[in-house]
Formats: C-alpha cells, sequence, structure tokens
C-alpha cells in the first residue's frame, strides 16, 4: 500500500488522526502525521515549512494542508524527488479528496444540447447594449443568440444588428412572425426564424434558413400537423415547438403535447421555450431548469431557448449549461443525476460537515492564543480562544460576552462582525461555514480575497 505523509498543525492534529484511522483501510493506504510546531497549519507556507520538516524518502507522497500558501516546487527543491500535493481545504473532505465519494466520470462535461438566449425587446437596445449582453450570453454558455423583437412596431434596424452579431463571430437566431423583419435578419445571416405557422409560413420559403414550427393554437396543436407538412413539401428546414405552457394555464398538457409530438415526428428536432416555467414562476430558475432540462434529454428534445429577465432567472444560461451536462451525464450513462455537479447547489450545501462537541472542547482546552475561533453547527455559534468556549444563537449576546473579557478594537470588531453574519446565514440555510472561507454558491460564489489573519 502507499504511505502518505499528512503534515497538519496542533489543533487539527486530534481530528486528523480519527480521519485517517477510518480512512486509511478503507481506501488502501498507510499514514504518517506530521505536526508543524504552528496551532494552525493552514497559517504556514510552503517556504516556513521547508525549514520545519524534513521527511523520509521512504514516503510515496506529502499531504499538505489545502489552505496553506505557497507554491510546492519550494519543498521539492528542499526535499528531493518527493511527491507533494496539497489536500482540500477542510480535512473532513479527505474522503472525496481520495475519491471514495462524489468522483465524476473523465468524460463528465459532454453535451448535445443547444442554449439559444433570447435578448428582449432588443429593437429598443442600442447596438452596444445589444452587442454587451450577447457577448456575456456567449460567455455564460450560449450557442445563439436570439434577438427579441417587438410585435407590432417594424425593426428596420434588424439588419444591421444581425450583422454585427456575425461579425463578432456570434451565431443569431430572430425571435418575429412579422416576414420582413424575418427576410431582412436571414439574409444578414440569421440561421433561425422563430416561428413560423399558417400565418407566416408562405413567406419562409424564401428565406433560405431553418425555422420553428409552432402551433396555430398551443392548446390543442392546431395548425401545427399542416405547417409542418407545408415546410417538408418546400424542403424548409425546420424544428418544432409545441410551446411550453405556465402552471395553471396548461403546463401539464403542454408537456404531453411533446410526448405526443416526438411520438409523432421521431426524427423531428424538437425545441423547447423554457420562459414560460422560469420567469412565471415564484422559485430560483436552477432547479426549475434542471427538470425542465432531464425531460429534454429524455425526450431528445435538443435545443431550449431561454431569457433572463426577472431577478430570480438572471442566470439562466449560466444553469442550463450546467444542467445539459449533468442529464447528458445521467442519461447516457443511466445513473442519478447526484453528487455529480456541484455549481448547481445553491442555496444549501450538499452535505454538513460537524466537528462535533467533542472536538470543539478539545480545540478549545489545546488554543493559547487569544483570536477568536468561529464554528457553527447543530443550530449553534461557538467562539473559542484561550480565555472563553462560548456558545449560542445569538451574536449580540455573543460578542457582548467576548468583551467582557477585553477591549475589542474597531477593525477585529467589524471582521468578527462578518464573519458571525456569515456563520448565521450557514446555520440558517443549511450551509457549511469555515471561518475566513467564503460561503458556497455553487456556480455564484465569490472568493473571499481579503481574508483577515484570525489564528
Amino acid at each position: 500500500m502507499p504511505h502518505y505523509l499528512f503534515v497538519t498543525g496542533k489543533l487539527a492534529e486530534p481530528s486528523l488522526r480519527r480521519m485517517l484511522a477510518e480512512l486509511g483501510p478503507r481506501v488502501g493506504f498507510e499514514y504518517t502525521v506530521a505536526v508543524l510546531p504552528i496551532t494552525v497549519a493552514a497559517l504556514a507556507t510552503t517556504p516556513w515549512i521547508a525549514t520545519h520538516l524534513t521527511p523520509a524518502m521512504q514516503f510515496d507522497r506529502v499531504i499538505l494542508p489545502g489552505l496553506c500558501n505557497g507554491e510546492l516546487h519550494t519543498l521539492t527543491q528542499a526535499w528531493g524527488p518527493l511527491s507533494v500535493a496539497k489536500g482540500p481545504a477542510d480535512l473532513r473532505d479527505l474522503p472525496e479528496y481520495f475519491g471514495t465519494q462524489g468522483k465524476p466520470e473523465s468524460d463528465y462535461g459532454m453535451y448535445d444540447i443547444e442554449i439559444l438566449a433570447e435578448i428582449n425587446h432588443a429593437p429598443r437596445l442600442s447596438l452596444q447594449e445589444i452587442l454587451a449582453k450577447a457577448t456575456t450570453a456567449h460567455t455564460d454558455g450560449a450557442d445563439v443568440i436570439d434577438l427579441g423583437c417587438d410585435p407590432g412596431t417594424r425593426w428596420t434596424a434588424v439588419a444591421e444588428v444581425v450583422t454585427a452579431l456575425r461579425d463578432a463571430g456570434l451565431r443569431v437566431s430572430l425571435d418575429t412572425f412579422d416576414p420582413w423583419e424575418a427576410e431582412h435578419a436571414a439574409k444578414a445571416g440569421a440561421e433561425l426564424i422563430l416561428s413560423v405557422n399558417r400565418t407566416n409560413r408562405d413567406a419562409c420559403v424564401d428565406w433560405g434558413c431553418e425555422v420553428v414550427a409552432v402551433p396555430d393554437v398551443p392548446a390543442d396543436c392546431q395548425g401545427l400537423a399542416e405547417t409542418v407538412e407545408f415546410l417538408l413539401t418546400h424542403n424548409v428546414r425546420f424544428r418544432i415547438d409545441p410551446v411550453l405552457e405556465p402552471i395553471a394555464f396548461g403546463f401539464a398538457a403542454s408537456l404531453g403535447r411533446y410526448l405526443d409530438t416526438r411520438k409523432k415526428y421521431p426524427n423531428t428536432e424538437l425545441m423547447m421555450g423554457v420562459g414560460n416555467l422560469t420567469e412565471l414562476t415564484d422559485a430560483d430558475s436552477a432547479g426549475v431548469n434542471v427538470m425542465l432540462l432531464g425531460f429534454c434529454q429524455e425526450l431528445g428534445i435538443r435545443s431550449v431557448l431561454t431569457t433572463e429577465v426577472i431577478n430570480w432567472a438572471q442566470s439562466s444560461v449560466r444553469e442550463l449549461d450546467l444542467a445539459r451536462r449533468l442529464v447528458y451525464h445521467a442519461c447516457n450513462h443511466q445513473t442519478l443525476p447526484k453528487r455529480m455537479e456541484p455549481n448547481l447547489i445553491l442555496l444549501r450545501d450538499a452535505k454538513l460537515r460537524e466537528h462535533g462537541e467533542e472536538t470543539l472542547r478539545e480545540l478549545a482546552e489545546q488554543v493559547r492564543d487569544s483570536n477568536f475561533r468561529i464554528f457553527a453547527e447543530r443550530g449553534r455559534l461557538h467562539v473559542i480562544n484561550r480565555d472563553m468556549h462560548l456558545q449560542g444563537n445569538d451574536p449580540f449576546e455573543l460578542f457582548a460576552e467576548m468583551q467582557k473579557h477585553g477591549v475589542i478594537d474597531p477593525a477585529h470588531a467589524f471582521y468578527l462582525g462578518y464573519e458571525f453574519a456569515k456563520a448565521v446565514t450557514a446555520l440558517t440555510l443549511g450551509k457549511n461555514y469555515v471561518q475566513d472561507q467564503a460561503l458556497k454558491w455553487g456556480f455564484l460564489t465569490l472568493p473571499e480575497k481579503n481574508g483577515h489573519a484570525s489564528v
């Protein structure tokens, strides 16, 4: 079995030894623990570690705390040809680090669903605004930029805008029923027109691009079969959108229309506009997008149209980009879409990690300095330094008690208030709190750049 040397500080030593005693036999490795002469190893830098530790050459790898700073080559230069790596930021993540949980297959990330990102009311925007929105959507994962027109008002600048987007290297579609707008957009390079039915299908024969066929009356798919037959007869490339309806206005029936359409046209491309769910439902859009993408993947719907108008759907393109990879992997590997895409876990964390009362008591007994350590677990806040181990639910009460043990300067008070706010948020939502680290919000997480050296 491989023999690893785990480097740690004084405070984490007991917890690390307990973890390794269970993990080593299960994963299949031997281990030795090297305890540095520092309370918290995360504060150690690789140059400092090089001067305070000289590992024996028999180790297959030296594993450092994930939060320690510095370049690894500093250690390899000092120690010779030893393999050195950083472990996880939190030692409780060692099972995942060694691949016993949540390890994605090597081909994870593939997809076959195309994302169309609509810029709503495009005629009301300047060309610079449209280009900026289009560039952002493309960066977020959109394959096609869809320009949404305003019904009843002809967009005379449509060709100019399509040309500018195409010159920027972007693929373009146009959302309109106006044959004039569609024709000029197609001539300028738009590759898809949304949408055609009996009202404008005669004109689409001359556009020279693909179109989206929709029913005249979505509730019963009235007119769709006739439009599809017309497009087939005139050799017009098309995909079908039976139209997804909002909840309480035919949502369930509209899902049935997609099922019926797939049975009737087993080899025809289908499309779904997801905005009627994400924009018109009081719910964060990420979960809604994942469910709809799962439906699309199973049914062979290979393109989706999304919008980002209402605030709770502002990241729909990024959500769909992650979701299409998740559902593709699940369906193609016949595995549950679970513990594969942590970036879609936004509100709550996938798993709560706890130190436990025994570990916190041990930490309180070992701390010999005045710096505060803050923990949040099992519904309570814990504050530990050499003088105290406080517990409670109210950060104001805890802060008042902390002040009894000495004056807290304004800068430290600000820092403690910030950390308490994160800790209370974590307890409220069911998230993991780690002092001096950002709370995890999936792909929305912003790293903390100005952490406080609190320990």
